[in-house]
């Protein structure tokens, strides 16, 4: 249809040559504003109004990405091309140059496309699992370096394959100039098929500063907001070439582990005496332990013949182990603690700093401020009830503890 139109009014202006370029050149423009007008206002204004009337959400996305409103910007070439035909002398250049239009707003059909594809799974369940920003930024760049090719090509009217052969040459400077590309692109299909770290998680890299959450994957960096609200930026290959440390664990499981020690005092651990024991017995948690063992340690004693002159002679709790299955039982009751999950009260060796009872648990869930809340309460509780063991908590002398020497030797 429009071969014939062009062909009719060629066929009249070449008898009239007074003014017919400027003629021509007035008419192919106002054919082309004429097309892209109604194509605008009318076909545009359709789509707008069925996209509007569907509950699909995906061709929103796109109609507010610009998509289709991008066609209309591809509809005055199709006038562009067919009037060169008015003007032989430079048909063959015009055409190159209509080419070149279309192939830009071909590129940016693309983008607009990719970004909208990146929008609507992003909305989807599956971001929750994989990010695809890296995979997109990476299609970009092809899509990119691909149109830069073909323009090349067409800018100096050679083929395709003539530029590539002419870019081989140059393959050693463009592996320089895209090496970080290049291996970021390797870490994102790697960091996505092995599931190594997605949005949300917390994870840790000493080496840059980086503890707390992913909140952008990209193909040359990977967004860490760290809990004092900075945000750390490491190129995406970095965490291929070097370790890090990943919480999804923790955070999938539903419980994050506490380990803390007390420290005490070497010289205020002892053996029990009847009167501690009748103590311990008030204790309902200690009861029954103490209750089974002293009858599994007078069995003992029997059995080997052990007179009960001395403590020394035989078995003996002490107020150290009472206090570690005290502990131990403490935490069983505890609401906060998670029973499903290793829990485990220990000894530490004895050292200069005294011999340490760490505890080994988890806590109900994982948030920061309840984790702490609930480690405070049970050491604050564990703190207070030492001295119903006889023992004492060992820290190094203050100046208080200095001047109240000093005070006594006075």
């Amino acid at each position: 249809m429009f071969s014939t139109v062009f062909t009719t009014i060629l066929t009249y202006l070449q008898s009239h040559t007074a003014g017919a370029y400027t003629l021509k050149v007035c008419l192919i423009l106002g054919a082309s504003i004429f097309l892209y007008t109604l194509l605008k206002m009318v076909l545009l204004e359709l789509i707008d109004k069925l996209v509007e009337s569907t509950d699909i959400t995906w061709d929103n996305t796109l109609n507010e990405h610009g998509v289709f409103i991008q066609f209309a910007y591809l509809t005055p070439a199709i006038v562009w091309y067919y009037g060169m035909f008015w003007f032989p002398t430079v048909t063959h250049h015009a055409h190159r140059m209509i080419s070149l239009y279309v192939l830009y707003n071909l590129l940016v059909l693309l983008e607009r496309l990719l970004n909208a594809g990146q929008e609507i799974y992003n909305a989807s369940s599956l971001s929750e699992e994989h990010s695809i920003k890296g995979y997109v930024q990476s299609i970009k760049l092809f899509v990119y370096l691909a149109g830069i090719l073909i323009a090349v090509a067409l800018l100096f009217d050679k083929s395709l394959l003539t530029v590539l052969s002419g870019i081989g040459a140059l393959t050693a400077i463009f592996l320089l100039i895209f090496r970080d590309t290049i291996l970021s692109f390797i870490a994102s299909i790697q960091i996505s098929s092995h599931n190594m770290f997605k949005i949300g998680d917390w994870i840790e890299m000493e080496k840059y500063g980086a503890n707390g959450t992913v909140i952008d994957i990209a193909l040359h960096k990977v967004k860490i907001q760290n809990w004092d609200m900075t945000i750390v930026a490491i190129p995406t290959f970095k965490f291929i070439d070097e370790s890090f440390k990943n919480w999804r664990g923790m955070t999938e499981c539903g419980g994050r582990r506490l380990k803390r020690a007390i420290y005490l005092d070497q010289a205020s651990v002892r053996l029990c005496d009847e009167e501690m024991l009748a103590s311990f017995r008030q204790v309902d948690l200690l009861r029954g332990y103490i209750d089974n063992r002293q009858q599994e340690i007078d069995l003992y004693n029997e059995e080997l013949g052990i007179k009960g002159d001395s403590a020394l002679n035989g078995r003996c709790m002490t107020n150290l182990g009472t206090f570690r299955h005290y502990v131990r039982a403490y935490l069983e009751r505890h609401p906060a603690i998670h029973k499903g999950m290793p829990l485990l009260v220990r000894h530490l060796s004895p050292g200069p700093e005294g011999i340490g009872v760490e505890i080994y648990a988890f806590v109900n869930g994982t948030a920061w401020t309840t984790f702490e809340n609930t480690q405070a309460d049970i050491f604050d509780h564990l703190l207070a009830a030492l001295p119903a063991f006889g023992l004492r908590v060992y820290q190094r002398p203050t100046g208080q503890d200095v001047a109240m020497l000093s005070g006594q030797r006075s």
